[in-house]
């Protein structure tokens, strides 16, 4: 509810405070007065531009303060809740525009941007103008229409959870398959790249160890034979070193007992003796295992050649830096295999999440088709009321696949003369027509709908008498759910208002500007009497005004 708005040098009004009344507040007053004025004063705090025309005193800044009861309006406290704004059951919301144009917004004087106001603008005040389309003709609007009267809220609360789950589990299926094919483009190098790598079968230092293996094996002849020659000079040629050795510490041992320093060196040339037998068995042993063999040199050499061109190919010097290319190369064939995998898991989910939002969906349609008839039943009898007898609205479902709201997009259809052809209400409905169905439809959805305050800035321009009171009726009924405010020159409007305020012009500091006052009954009598019959009303215009009043 909009419990108070201050204004302060703004178009032609130069200071105005207006405490509203809960249910239907009206405002009258000449043309010209500035009634409108004060709805697009409104505007600013609902986050609309400012134009640098609207500032008459271009020495002092212009100001624009909103207060709101919200302490029911459970969107307005989660959106403060979330924008980590103060919340409690008074909301004030204030535009200020300084003397050089710059403007700034608060909310309970916590600044805020443009795109904030605007988001809590939307939830506290709905405002329709004469000729303004923003809604009725908007497909989403028409929805949610239709789905308020169908009591679908619960059912869509369901479906947006699970479609939200089908989007995100989508988005994933399609990064599986990109990264699957990503990998794809390249399985078949890497795949051989493997296959080299476990064909060579390569060891750690494999390489390297061949190397000194074919040495030796290309070596063997010549090798064999000087340790051969070795062995000989030790053990076998005509003065062999161990038996020489032998002689020597033979003698050695025998001349020790006659000097203490003998058997020191006896011993050391003993252990001289037990090497050189040992080593000659050593050589032996090595010239026997040596032995020329063309097939192990031929196999080494292959290795080798094979094991230089991986070497090459993979741009590294040792065996040891080739194996980590290997297992590398192996977990990427082995993550493709498991992005397979998972591609067949998310299919299987996207396929079950898939179902189960065609399954609600299905149900939601069925309300909405089923709301259809006693929706546009109620519409056109009320556009009847209004002074559109001829006037009719179907409602067309046309299939889209799954979307966020469903399986069907909203249109709603006008024929303004019964002629039989329906065509989109934003086509060929015209401002007036247009204002009226709109507060015929919010008529029906005002108890199925948190809707914010209801501002009608001059929809009844063009119609009178029945119309009008009809219009008048229907305003009242849907100010007994939520706040209305009404800018209008119909008397059988103004008549039924809980409040009515009057807009005038009044000479201030030798300026013309707009002020507004809260009309006494016999005050509001004279007003509406004017409304009936002019400036100065006859008494059968104020009886009949005064019989209004008292409906």
């Amino acid at each position: 509810m909009l419990s108070k708005l201050d204004i302060r040098n703004y178009a032609i009004i130069e200071e105005i405070s207006i405490s509203f009344s809960p249910g239907l507040n009206i405002i009258t007053g000449e043309t010209g007065a500035g009634k409108s004025i004060l709805a697009g004063a409104l505007t600013l705090v609902l986050g609309e531009r400012f134009e640098s025309a609207a500032l008459p005193d271009k020495e002092k800044k212009c100001m624009v303060e909103a207060a709101f009861d919200v302490k029911k309006n459970a969107e307005v406290q989660q959106f403060l809740k979330d924008a980590e704004l103060d919340a409690g059951d008074e909301l004030y919301v204030r535009r200020e525009v300084t003397a050089g144009g710059k403007s700034r917004a608060f909310v309970n004087d916590t600044p805020v941007n443009l795109n904030q106001l605007k988001l809590l603008g939307a939830l506290l005040v709905d405002l329709h103008q004469q000729f303004d389309t923003l809604e009725l003709g908007d497909n989403s609007f028409q929805r949610r229409v239709l789905d308020a009267l169908a009591e679908n809220m619960e059912l869509l609360k369901q479906y947006s959870v699970h479609y939200r789950q089908l989007v995100k589990t989508r988005q994933e299926l399609d990064a599986l398959k990109q990264q699957q094919q990503n990998a794809s483009a390249m399985l078949d190098y890497n795949q051989f790249l493997y296959n080299e790598l476990e064909e060579a079968g390569l060891h750690e230092d494999e390489l390297e160890n061949l190397e000194a293996s074919l040495k030796l094996l290309n070596n063997a002849e010549h090798i064999k034979t000087q340790l051969n020659s070795l062995i000989v000079d030790l053990a076998e040629s005509d003065k062999p070193v161990i038996p020489q050795l032998k002689s020597i510490v033979a003698k050695l041992n025998a001349a020790a007992s006659y000097h203490e320093e003998l058997p020191a060196l006896t011993q050391r040339l003993q252990s001289a003796l037990l090497e050189a037998m040992d080593i000659a068995d050593e050589l032996e042993k090595i010239a026997d295992s040596i032995q020329h063999d063309p097939e192990k040199i031929a196999a080494a050499n292959d290795k080798l050649s094979a094991g230089y061109k991986l070497l090459k190919k993979h741009n590294v010097k040792t065996t040891a830096e080739l194996l980590p290319i290997k297992d590398d190369l192996e977990q990427k064939l082995q993550a493709f295999t498991s992005i397979a995998d998972e591609i067949i898991q998310a299919e299987k989910a996207t396929a079950a999440l898939q179902k189960t939002c065609e399954e609600v969906a299905a149900k939601i349609a069925a309300n909405r088709n089923k709301a259809i008839v006693p929706f546009t039943k109620n519409v056109n009898q009320l556009l009847a009321q209004v002074g559109m007898p001829n006037a009719q609205i179907a409602v067309q479902l046309n299939k889209t696949g799954l979307t966020k709201d469903g399986t069907e997009e909203t249109e709603f259809l006008f024929d303004a003369n019964k002629s039989g052809r329906f065509e989109p209400l934003r086509k060929v409905a015209s401002g007036g027509e247009l204002s009226r169905l709109m507060l015929c439809i919010k008529s029906l959805v005002v108890k199925k709908l948190e809707l914010p305050v209801l501002i009608f800035d001059e929809i009844d321009t063009g119609i009178s008498g029945e119309a009008a009171k009809q219009v008048g009726i229907i305003m009242k009924s849907l100010s007994k759910q939520h706040q209305v405010i009404s800018i209008t020159h119909q008397p059988q409007i103004a008549a039924r208002g809980d409040a009515h305020y009057f807009v005038y012009k009044a000479q201030r500091n030798q300026k013309i500007s707009t002020s507004i006052r809260l009309l006494t009954g016999e005050e509001r009598v004279v007003s509406i009497a004017q409304m009936l019959s002019g400036e100065k009303p006859t008494s059968a215009a104020l009886e009949n005004a005064r019989e209004m009043v008292e409906l």
